[in-house]
């Protein structure tokens, strides 16, 4: 397809299938940041601590598989990978159960990694929609596919929420088994992907060397706006229910603040893609980044129940713009050929940030409180404001050179 042509059947198509493989992934990803921090918490003894340790496990098992997965991808093609990835979302909620039943941390521990490990596969539909579609489509190519995660916002928490008393009295198995059989049908639907491999010869061509893409302007910019983005809302997310426990509200009052997060994070994506389009791809990563900003705020501001749902809001939103910004920004730095290895590249660097953003949440709200937390997220906002700021006034530098003289 040539910049010039639209979107065909066959592009609306995947993007369709993997907007609803997104819903589902993150309706799983939902229930576990739901369930996770509370399951740990009563696995565990007098010290608390750790009981973030789950969803900090979580984002090294993505961090881990992040490069394999896609390396794996473009080798076996995005269709079998995605298999793949939705095998070990079963596999993980089953783990989960059994860790639940036998009462046992290291085996929750160890589910955790399984999720990680499933999520890094699912993480790659965004770019798997992009790949596979013109370049004028292609913002929009990610940011529908994101929106399908606004199904999770309805269907993760509320199915966390009636299966979590299923087995009782042992509480969060349940939810586990609903893992499981969300997993196994989101295994049947990525069935109906339908994105070329790459050819033979771009297989062998293999690009530019990575030494070379990274000195690109726009690839440190990509990466910051996702990379602390994504932490921001993964070390206030992974609190909240800690935070929220320590105020006195119980498991239904977090799935709702998690449930009206998920919501936020995905439901902007309906119009993301028309943003950028509009007012370009910087100005929504800064806009994102000021949201984020004002999650901070709204948190330091008070702790009634209000404060948590509308500090979630804000940082689920301010997460999109920040996320499907320096998404868009990236593919914009390789050629089909380099775009396994790129990709594969950002989203090591992002998940190793929100592994020790979410290892952070559960130390920093024992240790030091949740003030504290929210004031360590505005210096890592500022980077984000300014790196996007310096890109854009490089681009006037660069158009200026390039003009013609008078």
């Amino acid at each position: 397809m040539s910049a010039t042509t639209g979107p065909t059947a066959q592009v609306y198509r995947n993007v369709g299938v993997l907007a609803i493989s997104q819903g589902l992934f993150m309706s799983v990803q939902g229930m576990g940041i739901a369930a996770s921090p509370l399951a740990g918490y009563a696995l565990l003894g007098a010290d608390k601590s750790l009981a973030t340790l789950p969803i900090f496990l979580n984002h090294v098992g993505i961090m881990l598989t992040t490069i394999p997965a896609s390396l794996l991808m473009g080798r076996i093609g995005r269709r079998a990978g995605f298999t793949v990835g939705t095998i070990l979302g079963v596999l993980f909620g089953l783990l989960g159960a059994y860790a639940v039943w036998r009462q046992d941390f290291s085996l929750l521990c160890a589910s955790a990694l399984l999720q990680g490990a499933s999520a890094a596969f699912a993480w790659y539909y965004r770019f798997a929609a992009a790949d596979a579609s013109p370049p004028a489509f292609k913002p929009k190519a990610i940011s529908f596919v994101m929106a399908g995660g606004v199904i999770a916002g309805f269907v993760g928490p509320q199915l966390a929420k009636w299966t979590v008393n299923w087995f009782d009295p042992i509480t969060f198995m349940g939810v586990y088994v609903a893992i499981s059989l969300v997993s196994l049908v989101s295994l049947m639907v990525v069935q109906a992907v339908r994105i070329p491999s790459l050819t033979e010869a771009e297989k062998a061509e293999g690009g530019r060397p990575m030494s070379v893409i990274i000195r690109q302007p726009m690839y440190p910019v990509a990466l910051i706006s996702s990379m602390f983005g994504y932490a921001v809302m993964t070390l206030v997310m992974s609190a909240t229910p800690l935070a929220m426990l320590a105020c006195g509200y119980g498991f239904a009052d977090s799935a709702t603040v998690i449930q009206m997060h998920i919501i936020a994070m995905f439901l902007p994506s309906f119009f993301t893609g028309a943003l950028i389009a509009r007012f370009g791809v910087l100005t929504i990563i800064v806009t994102g980044a000021l949201i984020e900003v004002g999650c901070a705020l709204v948190n330091l501001a008070g702790i009634d129940f209000m404060n948590f749902l509308i500090a979630n809001a804000l940082v689920g939103l301010g997460w999109n713009f920040t996320y499907v910004g320096g998404s868009t920004l990236l593919t914009q730095t390789y050629t089909a050929a380099e775009r396994s290895k790129v990709q594969a590249s950002h989203d090591f660097i992002v998940y190793a940030t929100t592994a020790t953003a979410a290892a952070s949440a559960g130390f920093l709200q024992q240790k030091a409180g949740w003030t504290v937390l929210n004031l360590a997220a505005l210096p890592v906002l500022a980077l984000v404001i300014s790196a996007s700021i310096w890109l854009a006034l490089h681009r006037r530098r660069e158009a200026m050179t390039l003009k013609p003289a008078e």
